[in-house]
């Protein structure tokens, strides 16, 4: 058993690609191998973490639904709070609510109004950047509250579609592996 420390491209690999799911025509990237491997869960925590020491971050924020086992781990790891933003109608608290669009439709998502105090540091985590209308909402309701968001990391990010542009421009965005 090798002890060398968990890369990116480790994580790649054990990366599963299933074609044709949820529809024809799109490759889904299937993060469970990695959860499910304890050396390269950790080690995808670490990456995700690596900028950032315990101290420096108040909280770190989960984009519902898979970010939030990323956000919660390196939560954690930074001995920070964990905030999720949620799909609409899933907060029992009073929200903010950002309505982006899909590529057929649009979708909201929600903070409690509460959920990071205003100057908080905050870190943004998703499994997955796509095209970026679910991170930049989430950024835009961050900034509502008043959050100083220190950095958007995201484990996988699809870079033919381009997410980063739907970002705010100021914000350092990171991925571990991208397509």
């Amino acid at each position: 058993m090798s002890h060398h420390p968990v890369t990116p491209q480790d994580i790649e690999k054990a990366i599963r690609n299933v074609a044709d799911f949820p529809q024809p025509g799109i490759q889904f990237k299937d993060i469970t191998p990695v959860l499910a491997d304890a050396r390269l869960f950790q080690g995808a925590i670490d990456l995700l973490t690596a900028h950032w020491q315990p101290g420096q971050v108040d909280a770190v924020v989960g984009i519902d639904a898979r970010g939030f086992i990323f956000a919660a781990a390196a939560a954690v790891q930074l001995k920070a709070g964990f905030v999720p933003i949620r799909k609409k109608g899933k907060l029992p608290f009073k929200t903010y609510e950002q309505a982006y669009d899909l590529e057929y439709g649009s979708n909201t998502i929600a903070i409690h109004v509460d959920a990071v105090k205003p100057g908080s540091r905050v870190l943004l985590v998703d499994d997955l950047l796509a095209t970026g209308g679910t991170a930049g909402a989430a950024a835009s309701l961050l900034q509502k509250i008043g959050a100083q968001i220190l950095e958007i990391d995201f484990l996988i990010e699809l870079k033919f579609l381009e997410g980063r542009k739907r970002l705010p421009d100021n914000l350092p965005v990171r991925s571990l592996v991208a397509y």
